[in-house]
């Protein structure tokens, strides 16, 4: 049997790092044959912290937006988006995690959608 991937999702942006990092902690071990995901929203002040706390529970599937566009109208305030893609890779460097993202097809992707987000936001 194969492993079955599962996205945990916080969508209107109120975990916080000791939920994510309980939730991880104790699922990751328990279900070794689930690979878990965190899609997270966030504020721009907590992206860190919520990435770190998921990270850190072992969480190694992450799902992210270019500059954190999107995000759910339900949320509580207007900041609160997706988790911003570039922000994770500076964290996964930081770790000295394997991403296996094309830095430089990521940069071009990047460059691309911030013309188009200047002149449509």
């Amino acid at each position: 049997m194969g492993v079955t991937i599962l996205s945990l999702s916080d969508t209107v942006g109120t975990s916080t790092p000791e939920s994510i990092s309980y939730l991880f902690s104790n699922l990751i071990p328990k279900y070794p044959n689930i690979e878990f995901g965190a899609h997270l929203h966030t504020t721009p002040s907590a992206w860190h912290e919520k990435v770190d706390a998921a990270y850190k529970a072992g969480c190694r599937r992450f799902d992210g937006a270019i500059q954190g566009f999107g995000g759910c109208p339900m949320a509580k305030d207007e900041l609160t988006g997706n988790m911003p893609t570039e922000k994770m890779l500076s964290y996964f460097t930081s770790q000295k995690a394997k991403t296996n993202i094309r830095t430089m097809s990521f940069e071009s992707a990047h460059n691309t959608a911030s013309d188009l987000f200047n002149n449509y936001h």
